[in-house]
């Protein structure tokens, strides 16, 4: 296969990886918070938390444009600091995945929380052990499987991330150009051949995290 085939392949696989580590950070520290509190702000928030999940791409791609666009202090911030604007680079495409793919982990991860005996936790407390130790050596462990779930789930997510992403970092080939868009470009141009196999990349991805997530919750 050519470099042609294989840098989209990569890029992806380098979004996704990034992207997964900061989605799987900020849900898991969020998931617990919320997971321990109740009322109207917390619904508030877990409503803000997944908006993600029912806008379409291109208002998700619209308000990331606003808000890290050359206009904003956000996006003026981040040039003054790095020198480039962040749209149309490779980080724009991590930013766009994190987005999209948050509220798997966040949801997964709380489900998996809440579904702790609080007395199990209380015990540890009782004999000495502090929020960090109880987070640590009991949360973690006993809500496992739907953290790893939700890892898994985030980074199919941000693996096919397409309609945020290519309002917000583009389609340029080398630099932006995920799977998805390339597939796009491949159908638009009659390049069928290459598409499939952007395709068949993806659902073999795509297959085996579903049946690793089928097994760990198994």
């Amino acid at each position: 296969m050519t470099a042609e085939f294989w840098q989209p392949v990569f890029l992806s696989l380098q979004v996704a990886v990034i992207s997964s580590v900061i989605v799987f950070a900020a849900g898991l520290l969020l998931a617990r918070r919320r997971a321990r509190e109740h009322g109207k702000a917390s619904v508030l928030l877990e409503t803000f938390y997944l908006l993600p999940l029912v806008l379409p791409p291109s208002v998700t791609g619209f308000l990331l444009i606003v808000i890290f666009g050359r206009n904003s202090p956000v996006g003026q911030g981040i040039e003054w600091i790095f020198n480039q604007p962040v749209m149309f680079t490779w980080w724009a495409a991590v930013i766009a995945s994190a987005v999209v793919a948050f509220p798997l982990m966040y949801q997964s991860a709380k489900t998996g929380f809440e579904a702790i005996d609080k007395d199990i936790e209380d015990a540890a407390r009782v004999d000495g052990a502090d929020e960090k130790t109880v987070f640590r050596k009991i949360s973690l462990p006993l809500a496992g499987k739907a953290i790893m779930a939700g890892g898994i789930l985030s980074f199919a997510r941000a693996l096919g991330e397409f309609g945020a992403t290519l309002m917000f970092a583009g389609n340029i080939p080398g630099k932006t150009q995920t799977i998805p868009t390339a597939v796009y470009v491949a159908i638009d141009s009659g390049e069928m051949a290459m598409a499939w196999m952007w395709v068949g990349t993806m659902v073999a991805i795509s297959f085996i995290m579903l049946l690793l997530v089928h097994f760990i919750r198994k």
